[in-house]
């Protein structure tokens, strides 16, 4: 339920990724749809059976970088294809660009919508928005609209954990950090948030709801639970 008290003095800054999209590993039917693949074909399990994925777990031990893992899944499956995928932006807009509005999750519209209505700021922080998307998938998400800041590291090229990228979004939402509540679904980007001073929730992409509650109890906390 909506806070009754309005907080300009406050933002709710996300992560675009697997906090606002449903991530490529909840939408293989989806993607196999798209690309004309036999339905199961794709196996990769990233976070929801890390076991199951050796590449994934390399990237959470720091060996391999985010990018550097997504760029071998888009390999993998455009050669599934025939087609020679080197960036995740390939995969990205073959799996998704016919229909992006169905991958966005709905947790995330209530979020925004009840931050909105508390008079909160709203804000994006992202490693790879347009890098991995291509900046007309913005163009066919209406809500970004809503957003007071959006800094993407395709511009800027200053990916998080690096301290600047969180000084950068802070300094344009014109905040303090203990005035925001940072998500995001990787732990070494919450570790920078957190060493900058940001008010953090670590968002776990098979519990999508709890940690949109989670966040909303940190920024409104005299909010009354949905």
């Amino acid at each position: 339920m909506p806070s009754e008290t309005r907080h300009p003095d406050r933002a709710l800054i996300l992560d675009f990724g697997g906090v606002v999209t449903r991530t490529l590993f909840e939408t293989h039917d989806l993607t196999e749809r798209a690309l004309g693949l036999v339905p199961g074909t794709l196996t990769w399990t990233g976070p929801f059976h890390p076991e199951n994925d050796g590449l994934w777990q390399a990237m959470q031990r720091g060996q391999i970088s985010e990018r550097a893992y997504w760029a071998e899944r888009s390999r993998e499956v455009g050669a599934l294809i025939g087609q020679d995928w080197t960036e995740m932006s390939q995969l990205v807009r073959a799996a998704r660009g016919a229909d992006p509005a169905a991958v966005i999750r709905p947790e995330f519209h209530d979020a925004i919508a009840e931050a909105q209505a508390a008079g909160c700021k709203l804000a994006i922080l992202s490693n790879e928005l347009d890098l991995f998307y291509g900046a007309d998938f913005r163009d066919r998400l209406p809500f970004l609209k809503d957003f007071d800041v959006i800094v993407d590291a395709t511009y800027t090229q200053i990916l998080k954990p690096d301290p600047r990228a969180y000084a950068q979004v802070l300094d344009e939402l014109n905040l303090p950090p203990g005035s925001c509540v940072f998500v995001d679904d990787q732990a070494r980007n919450i570790t920078g948030a957190a060493d900058a001073g940001l008010n953090t929730i670590h968002f776990d992409v098979a519990r999508p709801q709890a940690s949109y509650e989670r966040a909303l109890d940190l920024l409104l906390p005299q909010r009354t639970p949905s």
